[in-house]
């Protein structure tokens, strides 16, 4: 338990949202493409102890489980929203039972998905509403950004992110309406967020808040995976070449290295990782997924271990630039 939940938050700039360092990820509760084990009641248990632990916010979308992320989340938070943050995603599409999903940025689509949003949400405004892809349909930019920001003029959204746009995507964004956040994968094993992105978040004016994902690499820093460990085929990792092969070897020899300094500060390896990437420039929050309680306790972990300065912050920056590239 946090003793000052305060001192782990950071406030996305040109907003009124205070963010704890770690958020919680809905992805893996939505019940779909992680696994055989994912189960409601542990998910539930898993929000609540993120709570406990002082995490004040949850990313969610209505791809996670086509809905059933929200709703798991719902019944988790009943009788406990006051104060908590929930971002989710608009403009993705699916067939039939979500075979293949699509970007559509469309006026209509985003609207359609803003109401079913809050409506399984159960509430008359979202906190961040982020633009889960770029579009995959001929909209002009300017018609997504210009109902984005109707939207908020009616007090259906409070902030608009992006996610997974580059550089130029986001700049274009910016000239046709607010963005206020940027969501983009970031961590030890993938760092393509420290170069022209970074410098487009940073230099932004104001600056834009950004929420890192898959910090963990889908769990391939969590220390809990042998070169021999294989995955069912309900979970997305047994097509995800970074689990099989000489990726899958290079980063389990990392993790290998990163667990000795874990040890010395008697934190999980997850946690490690975790603050490492809190504690880059530019970084407001790292967005983490957890199916149980137990994921959770290792990853908030990661809040207090990220202001300490008496970490080894350049050994660890040593056993990740030697294996680089």
């Amino acid at each position: 338990m946090l003793t000052d939940p305060s001192s782990t938050r950071r406030r996305i700039p040109g907003t009124d949202l205070d963010l704890s360092t770690v958020g919680f990820g809905c992805w893996a509760i939505g019940g779909q493409w992680w696994g055989d084990d994912v189960d409601d009641g542990a998910s539930v248990r898993a929000v609540h102890a993120a709570l406990d632990a002082g995490v004040n916010w949850f990313d969610t979308a209505p791809l996670y489980g086509h809905g059933h992320a929200d709703d798991v989340l719902v019944r988790a938070l009943a009788g406990r929203r006051q104060g908590v943050v929930i971002a989710t995603k608009v403009g993705v599409r699916w067939d039939g039972a979500g075979a293949h999903a699509r970007s559509d940025l469309s006026p209509s689509w985003l609207r359609e998905d803003v109401e079913s949003s809050l409506r399984r949400l159960k509430t008359d405004r979202i906190d961040l509403l982020q633009v889960h892809w770029p579009c995959q349909r001929p909209t002009p930019l300017a018609e997504t950004m210009g109902t984005l920001d109707a939207l908020r003029a009616e007090g259906k959204v409070r902030w608009v992110g992006l996610c997974n746009y580059n550089a130029d995507g986001l700049r274009l964004a910016q000239q046709h309406g607010e963005v206020h956040s940027l969501q983009t994968p970031y961590s030890a094993l993938r760092r393509e967020f420290e170069s022209s992105l970074r410098e487009a978040a940073t230099r932004s004016e104001p600056p834009l808040g950004v929420l890192a994902y898959e910090p963990l690499c889908r769990g391939l820093l969590t220390g809990k995976f042998h070169p021999r460990s294989t995955f069912p085929d309900s979970d997305l990792r047994a097509r995800d070449e970074r689990f099989t092969g000489s990726r899958f070897l290079r980063a389990l020899t990392i993790v290998s290295r990163l667990s000795l300094l874990a040890r010395r500060l008697d934190v999980p390896v997850a946690a490690l990782a975790l603050a490492w990437v809190i504690r880059q420039p530019g970084i407001t929050a790292a967005i983490a997924g957890a199916k149980r309680a137990s994921q959770v306790h290792e990853n908030v972990a990661a809040m207090a271990l990220a202001e300490r300065e008496d970490a080894p912050w350049a050994e660890v920056d040593r056993v990740l630039s030697a294996y680089r590239g």
